[in-house]
C-alpha cells in the first residue's frame, strides 16, 4: 500500500477488495452518503471526510491527513485484514461463493460503539431512507456543528448529551416507540448499569448478555452491533433476508432462529459475520423470495 499525501488529502494506491458501493450501501451503515460523482462523504466521530475509488485499488480521500489515516482510517475500515484468506474459506461453499463474489469489496466498518448502539436501535422494524434521517436528526439537534467544503454536517452526540432528555424532547427525530429505548440506552450508559468500555473485552456471549439489558436491543439487534462495533465475527444477525437465504438455499424448509444461529455456528464458525454480510447483499440485491 502507497500513501501519498496531497495538499488536501491524500491518495492511497494498492488496496484490495474494497469497494465504496458494496461497503457503504450493504447495511452495515447509516452516516455516508454518495456524491453525484460518485464518492461518499461521511461523518465519523468529530471529523467529516470524502473519499473516491479513483481505480479499483486506488482511492482519493479528502479532508485528512496520512498521520490520521494511520491513526483512525485504517482500522475504521478494517485495512489491514487478510480479506484474500476470508474470501478463499467462505468459497469453498458454492453459494455463497457467488455472494462473495457479487460482494467481493464489502468490509466490515470498526464503527463507533455508542453510535452504533442508537443507529440499530433505530433500524429496528425500520428502512434505511428513514433511519439515515432520524440519525441525522438527532445529531443535528445534539450533536457538534462540523463544516467541510462549505456545507454543515453534525457528529453523533455523547451518550450524556441524551441522558436526562425526554421522549417529548425527542419527538422531533419521529422515531415512534424507539425514543424511549434511545433514552433508556442513554440512561444505561450514563448510570453505568451497562458498561459499554469493557464490551470488547468480553467473549461474544457476555458482551451479547450485557448489550440486551438494555431496552430495545433484542438477539438479532445485538448481534448487529457485536459485529460492526466490536469486531465479534463469530456472529450471524438474522434479520428477513438471511433467514430466505437459509431457508431456502441450506436448510430446506422454514427454520427458527435458533436453528439458523446452529447453522451459522456449524457451517462459517469464526467467519459466521462476513459470512452473513455477503449473503444479506447478495440476498437484497437480488430480491430473494421464500
Amino acid at each position: 500500500m502507497n500513501i501519498i499525501a496531497e495538499k488536501n488529502g491524500i491518495i492511497i494506491e494498492g488496496i484490495k477488495h474494497f469497494n465504496l458501493v458494496h461497503t457503504f450501501e450493504c447495511g452495515q451503515c447509516f452516516r455516508w452518503e454518495r456524491e453525484q460523482d460518485g464518492s461518499y462523504t461521511g461523518v465519523v466521530g468529530e471529523k467529516v471526510i470524502n473519499i473516491r475509488q479513483v481505480e479499483p485499488k486506488t482511492f482519493e480521500i479528502h479532508n485528512i491527513t496520512v498521520q490520521q489515516w494511520q491513526e483512525t482510517w485504517l482500522r475504521y475500515f478494517d485495512i489491514e485484514r487478510d480479506y484474500d484468506a476470508i474470501k478463499n474459506a467462505l468459497s469453498s461453499d458454492p453459494t455463497l461463493a457467488n455472494a462473495v463474489a457479487f460482494g467481493w469489496g464489502i468490509r466490515i466498518l470498526q464503527q463507533d460503539l455508542w453510535e452504533c448502539i442508537i443507529s440499530f436501535i433505530i433500524s429496528s422494524n425500520n428502512i434505511i431512507p428513514r433511519i439515515k434521517k432520524i440519525i441525522g436528526d438527532i445529531a443535528k439537534e445534539y450533536g457538534n456543528k462540523l463544516i467541510y467544503n462549505g456545507k454543515v454536517y453534525y457528529s453523533f452526540p455523547k451518550a450524556k448529551d441524551l441522558y436526562g432528555k425526554t421522549v417529548e424532547d425527542l419527538s422531533f427525530c419521529k422515531s415512534g416507540y424507539r425514543c424511549k429505548y434511545i433514552l433508556d440506552a442513554a440512561k444505561a450508559v450514563c448510570q453505568n448499569d451497562v458498561d459499554i468500555s469493557v464490551l470488547p473485552s468480553l467473549s461474544t456471549q457476555e458482551a451479547r448478555a450485557q448489550l440486551m439489558k438494555i431496552k430495545g436491543i433484542g438477539p438479532k439487534v445485538a448481534d448487529c452491533i457485536l459485529l460492526f462495533a466490536l469486531q465479534k465475527h463469530d456472529v450471524f444477525p438474522a434479520d428477513v433476508w438471511i433467514k430466505r437465504v437459509v431457508e431456502k438455499w441450506y436448510l430446506g424448509k422454514e427454520s427458527s432462529l435458533n436453528q439458523i444461529k446452529h447453522f451459522s455456528d456449524t457451517h462459517y464458525g469464526d467467519l459466521a459475520g462476513f459470512a452473513q454480510q455477503y449473503l444479506f447483499y447478495y440476498a437484497r440485491e437480488h430480491k430473494i423470495k421464500e
